[in-house]
Parts: structure tokens; C-alpha cells; sequence
């Protein structure tokens, strides 16, 4: 689901590491679940990614998100 969200946003995982303040290996974990979020950290990809909590969910569960 991340990695989908930051490649619609034509972002690298380098570049989205860079906007919430850590390295690519650790984009790469997330993004393969090899890796626990905090609450901050789950906060400032929202952000970077301009996605909301309602957004993700309804990716999650395969439906189109409304704008």
C-alpha cells in the first residue's frame, strides 16, 4: 500500500525518506512490513504523501477512494 501511494506521488523511496527524516532502507522495510511505524512516523508519510487515514483504509480494502 505505501509503495503504491509513494509511487503515485512519483516519489523514490530516497526522496520519501528525505521528507519525513529517515534513510531508504528504512522506506524499503515499511514497505515490505519488516518494520513497525510509530505513531509520528505513520503521521509524517500522510503528510508527505498528502494521503489521509480514510484514504488509506478504503486502498486497503480495495475501494476508490473519494476525493
Amino acid at each position: 500500500m505505501l509503495k503504491q501511494l509513494r509511487k503515485e506521488r512519483n516519489l523514490t523511496q530516497e526522496q520519501l525518506g528525505y521528507l519525513i527524516g529517515v534513510k531508504k532502507s528504512e522506506i524499503s522495510k515499511i514497505e515490505r512490513n519488516t518494520r513497525n511505524m510509530t505513531i509520528g512516523t505513520v503521521m509524517r508519510i500522510f503528510k508527505a504523501l498528502n494521503a489521509n487515514v480514510k484514504f488509506v483504509v478504503e486502498l486497503e480494502n480495495n475501494k476508490i477512494p473519494e476525493k
